[in-house]
């Protein structure tokens, strides 16, 4: 089985507490109007955000939060996983904790909304941005999956990270990592090796990438 060797090569890592890109001005004017204000597609789209921060503050807490999640989520949870949701919100990071792997990025940039327009009545969460260069050792060009990243991460992160410790065998390659799709929340190639990826706070914290730069190498699964 053959193995491609990697250079990985950390320019910077971020924590933050919100994605603004998630949201577009058409998800502020659909939810404008979900919260009862009138004629949002008029409003010029710099005031959008702060005009639908005014709009939920009008709302009870869950209140609100029931609104964007059945904006957001109403096609994958039931009316009552959102009551629950909702009410959970206010006590808990429900994004770090939620079962769902593919529905914690969501969780969390909704999460964000509240607490922001709250001004922290919500229970904050946080989002790592990794901006790297990932260099094979092979001449030949191409796109990482979120899997072999992540593979390719297991070197460069703490023994307490949490991905690492309930992965192992994954991270390792000894099997198969389909919730690779879902820790990584977002990857962006931006060609000559760059790669951008965003995951939870929670899952890949700052501290625990212990490396700047560090040699990895993968091979493929062999399937049983």
């Amino acid at each position: 089985m053959m193995k491609t060797k990697y250079i990985i090569n950390i320019a910077n890592v971020q924590t933050v507490d919100e994605i603004r890109e998630y949201w577009s001005n058409e998800d502020y004017i659909s939810l404008l109007d979900k919260f009862n204000y009138p004629d949002a597609q008029d409003s010029k789209p710099e005031n959008l955000r702060e005009l639908l921060f005014m709009a939920i503050t009008d709302f009870e807490p869950s209140e609100a939060a029931k609104v964007v999640l059945e904006y957001k989520l109403g096609d994958q949870l039931s009316d009552g996983q959102i009551e629950q949701i909702s009410n959970d919100m206010l006590m808990d990071t429900v994004c770090e904790e939620y079962p769902d792997m593919d529905l914690q990025a969501p969780l969390f940039h909704i999460t964000q909304l509240l607490f922001k327009a709250y001004n922290g009545k919500f229970p904050s969460s946080s989002a790592t941005i990794i901006n790297c260069s990932i260099t094979s050792a092979d001449t030949k060009d191409s796109s990482l999956t979120k899997e072999e990243i992540l593979r390719l991460f297991n070197d460069g992160l703490s023994d307490r990270n949490i991905v690492k410790r309930l992965f192992a065998d994954q991270m390792e390659g000894k099997v198969a990592f389909p919730e690779a799709e879902d820790i990584i929340w977002e990857l962006k190639n931006s060609g000559k090796d760059q790669y951008q990826l965003t995951t939870s706070g929670n899952l890949i914290k700052k501290e625990e990438i212990i490396a700047s730069n560090w040699e990895s190498a993968i091979e493929e699964v062999e399937e049983n």
